[in-house]
């Protein structure tokens, strides 16, 4: 009973109460449980639930991605809508923050495993998913075991390849060639990219943006954006116009996205020159992202690790975006509105995404390709944290030191932790169902 009221605690806390939409998406299994529950993940660390070895605890911090897993990683444009460079990285820095690189080791491990119980589940139909998946071959749990060790160690050596040569660490991960299980991931955002084939009919901006008209606005999609009053709309664009780098065409609200953050109020800009467009002037608009931001997912357990958390937390996010990524969004800033902190972001043109049936189910995934895109996240993340600090290899000279010694530890805390997450999406359900 102590776990399920841990269970209903954490989600009320962070959500206000249970029963959400979110919730609802939470029960259907452990993967995405977890990818919902990141408070509870910090809340097991804090309570010794989920043992990590002390050693690498000691480690000098770091900024961390705060919810690591193989979901958070994908292709996107440096500099945001603003480059043309598309490269595969972390992609979501809403839980980012000061922190033990840990956090970020076990946490995407855990969603390796995770992730081989979700396929197996979609194949066997045990779990909801699309039809042609029935029956496809999934990744085993040894393979994802094998996954774990990979990650690790393509990680370490990141953080080896820093300490010789301090500037590789500004590196990134651009060129996937077959037949890497990344490769058409790949193609597929250059794509969409602006000057990209695809850019006027499959990138960010052509999803949501009737780009037809010579003047374009977001187009009637009534499940995914909500009209604002006059009122509304007139106070967003005044207090917002000044972070933009160019004019407002059109605002909107949009509805729940996400399952971490899928409660957080947002709206969406069109931004772009004034007037009508020719064809060659659609790359200059782009979509700003204004979402009403919460406190870092490890914050409410570990406030004191550093004064740096104590920033509001729009302003966290980007800042440690900002270390994290190479060349961050160029439109990256933090707004205080109606008594909230918002944070504003370019939203990627070519941005493409990973779900788990992308790369645990098929014979491309069982024979290398789940491999392959561990050992790229493990690299993207290395480099991530490696960025935290410029001025010296300390974090690095730490890290190639301990983590070897405690691998085989932290695996074996991983891997008991995957095993209560699948009771715990099962708690949820019962809790879900009692509400009811």
């Amino acid at each position: 009973m102590q776990r399920i009221a841990l269970i209903n605690t954490e989600l009320q806390r962070v959500d206000g109460k249970l029963g959400l939409a979110k919730h609802r998406k939470m029960a259907a299994n452990p993967y995405i449980f977890m990818r919902g529950a990141a408070q509870l993940f910090y809340a097991d660390i804090a309570n010794e639930v989920l043992r990590l070895p002390a050693a690498l605890l000691q480690l000098p911090l770091t900024t961390v991605m705060g919810d690591c897993h193989l979901g958070n990683f994908g292709f996107l444009t440096e500099e945001g809508s603003h480059g043309d460079q598309v490269i595969f990285s972390p992609n979501d820095f809403d839980d980012a923050c000061i922190g033990h690189a840990v956090w970020d080791l076990s946490r995407f491990s855990t969603s390796l495993l995770l992730c081989a119980d979700y396929c197996q589940g979609i194949s066997q139909g045990r779990y909801e998913g699309e039809p042609q998946n029935l029956g496809k071959p999934a990744i085993s749990q040894e393979l994802a075991q094998q996954a774990i060790a990979l990650f690790l160690a393509q990680y370490l050596q990141v953080c080896r390849a820093s300490i010789d040569a301090p500037e590789s660490r500004m590196k990134v991960l651009n060129l996937f060639s077959k037949p890497h299980i990344l490769a058409k991931k790949q193609r597929k955002a250059v794509a969409r990219a602006a000057g990209g084939e695809q850019f006027l009919s499959k990138s960010a901006l052509a999803k949501v943006v009737d780009l037809t008209q010579h003047s374009p606005r977001f187009r009637y999609l009534p499940k995914k954006f909500r009209p604002l009053t006059a009122e509304q709309e007139k106070d967003l664009r005044c207090t917002f116009a000044p972070y933009m780098d160019d004019s407002i065409l059109d605002v909107t609200r949009r509805l729940d996205a996400g399952t971490g953050s899928a409660n957080m109020q947002r709206y969406y800009l069109l931004v772009g020159p004034e007037g009508e467009l020719a064809a060659s002037d659609l790359p200059l608009c782009h979509i700003v992202e204004i979402k009403k931001q919460r406190a870092a997912a490890p914050l409410h357990w570990f406030a004191d690790l550093s004064p740096v958390n104590r920033l509001n937390a729009a302003h966290l996010t980007a800042s440690c975006q900002r270390r994290m990524q190479r060349r961050p969004d160029l439109l990256l800033d933090e707004v205080l509105w109606q008594g909230e902190h918002y944070l504003v972001r370019s939203r990627h043109h070519a941005r493409v995404g990973v779900a788990p049936e992308d790369i645990g189910l098929g014979n491309k995934a069982i024979n290398g390709g789940f491999l392959d895109y561990a050992r790229a996240c493990g690299q993207a993340l290395a480099l991530a944290h490696c960025r935290g600090d410029r001025r010296s290899v300390r974090f690095e000279s730490a890290m190639v030191t301990q983590l070897p010694l405690h691998m085989e530890a932290l695996q074996k805390s991983v891997s008991s932790y995957a095993k209560l997450q699948l009771n715990d999406c099962n708690l949820l359900k019962s809790l879900l169902e009692t509400k009811v």
